[in-house]
């Protein structure tokens, strides 16, 4: 007979009490029923403070920048995180019904040796994304305080400490562990939205109404000159939620159910992406009309404005929601892949400050130097690296385990996972598959269509060259159907031991 419910929980519990140091920790364990405490609102709360932020106003206004007119950014930036978002409910299923954490999910495609190459692509990817956001907040302090008293403008000593400062301060939040996160959120999400709709009426009032704002026309005069500016922005609006779209389960192992992280999520990430894109739109519109000129930061927009009044309450809602997104998107999970490369020795904390530590190595000012590097160089190009991790995990636990796994051998060496030393070869190969193809464009790109000989012709490179592009959808494809063929022929995948949790 097979237990249900607490008694699952308990079962399981007991289990896993087994389990290889190696393999294990109390941040690695699977959610027992009393952690089950996020409803519904905590995972819209959870998207809306992730997704009001410097970096989606700048993603949005940065389609104004290229030419879009105002109806096409917003539905680029809608379709691009209707697409994002079935990778992330797909991936969400593992985390709410067994309670684990991405790294110890993708154990089970890529083993559990090997399951620590995809979650250190993931944890560098977030560590770059944890500095870019720190530095955001650093200059954000570092603007109002030159409002404030303008001589401070001669002393770049002020940004250097307005950023290590507000760095420190994200690290403090770490320390204190997941749920004030989850209390951080529920409390900012109604007071963001309030100060994001106060920020649009003010420039609706400088601009002169809605007409004004959002009258500029498209410049893009053919079909062909748009899509080229749409594909590859389409996938950067894919590529910069890609990280969250595999950890999702670090955050949907709290759910009560699966229909409060299906619900919160299916709501809350296109609504709140669409919402306060079109407010960093809006503005970036009004801008035009009030300067002359689209200006898409944020944060040099505000040094337009000499008023002190206006000057805190903006820095009370960048440093509220860029702490808000740090946290939640770039230290909650790479916290964990660090836990999961030596459980023993590394915990959720040390796992954060790692975090915190690879964030400042990888120097935010320059990945953040020109709208280019942001853009088409980190979005894009990361996405080309994480595009084919989730490929290879939705196909591995849709397809070739019909939702099954083994929570126990999850934490377990030589069980069901154990592949080859631990490490699934099947996986591997999918994995550089996908990488190659979707990444091997920008290769050629910088080299030019000089060397098309080594491949055997020019049009076979601009082929290449324009999987760039799609780099997310490439790899995404590429890896889950080679991971899927070359599974269909191991014997041992489908025979999984089915565990049944509280959350189906």
């Amino acid at each position: 007979m097979i237990p249900t419910g607490s008694s699952v929980a308990t079962d399981t519990a007991q289990r896993i009490a087994n389990a290889d140091a190696r393999l294990y920790n109390h941040d690695l364990a699977p959610t027992t029923p009393e952690h089950r405490t996020w409803s519904t609102y905590n995972y819209i709360a959870l998207w809306f403070s992730m997704s009001m932020e410097v970096t989606t106003y700048m993603l949005a206004s940065s389609l104004i920048a290229g030419g879009m007119n105002w109806k096409q950014a917003v539905l680029t930036i809608l379709l691009g995180n209707l697409i994002v978002l079935i990778p992330m409910i797909l991936n969400a299923h593992a985390g709410a019904k067994y309670g684990i954490p991405f790294p110890v999910f993708v154990r089970a495609s890529f083993g559990t040796r090997g399951a620590n190459i995809p979650a250190i692509l993931r944890a560098i990817v977030a560590c770059g994304w944890f500095g870019i956001q720190s530095w955001i907040g650093g200059q954000s302090i570092a603007q109002m305080i030159y409002v404030l008293s303008p001589a401070a403008q001669g002393m770049p000593w002020v940004l250097w400490a307005c950023f290590l400062g507000f760095w420190l301060l994200n690290m403090l939040v770490v320390w204190r562990g997941v749920e004030s996160i989850r209390f951080l959120q529920s409390f900012s999400a109604p007071f963001l939205f309030c100060m994001s709709l106060t920020l649009l009426v003010w420039m609706l009032q400088k601009a002169g109404g809605f007409g004004p704002m959002l009258a500029a026309p498209s410049q893009f005069h053919s079909t062909g000159s748009f899509l080229r500016f749409f594909f590859p922005s389409l996938t950067a609006m894919v590529g910069y939620w890609a990280t969250l779209s595999l950890n999702i389960p670090d955050f949907t192992r709290y759910a009560k159910n699966q229909d409060a992280q299906i619900v919160g999520q299916a709501f809350g990430l296109p609504v709140a992406m669409t919402l306060y894109s079109f407010i960093g739109i809006a503005v970036t519109s009004a801008s035009a009309v009030i300067f002359g000129e689209p200006i898409w930061s944020p944060i040099t927009l505000l040094g337009r404005f000499h008023q002190p009044f206006i000057a805190f309450l903006a820095l009370i809602s960048i440093l509220i929601a860029t702490l808000n997104v740090n946290i939640g998107a770039n230290v909650v999970s790479p916290s964990n892949d660090f836990s999961n490369l030596a459980p023993r020795y590394i915990s959720f904390r040390t796992g954060g400050l790692i975090t915190g530590l690879l964030g400042l190595a990888m120097m935010p000012w320059k990945l953040m130097a020109t709208f280019g590097s942001y853009i088409f160089g980190w979005l894009v190009g990361y996405s080309g690296l994480l595009g084919p991790v989730a490929g290879i995990m939705v196909a591995d636990y849709f397809l070739i385990r019909r939702r099954r796994l083994d929570v126990c051998s999850l934490y377990r060496r030589n069980g069901v996972y154990e592949y080859s030393s631990g490490i699934n070869p099947r996986a591997i190969v999918a994995l550089i598959t996908g990488v190659l193809l979707a990444l091997t464009g920008i290769v050629l790109n910088r080299l030019g269509v000089g060397a098309s000989w080594l491949i055997g012709g020019h049009h076979v490179v601009r082929v290449l060259v324009h999987f760039y592009d799609y780099a997310w959808f490439v790899g995404f494809f590429t890896a889950g159907t080679v991971y899927t063929m070359l599974m269909r022929g191991h014997a041992d995948a489908p025979r999984s031991e089915v565990i049944l949790s509280t959350a189906e």
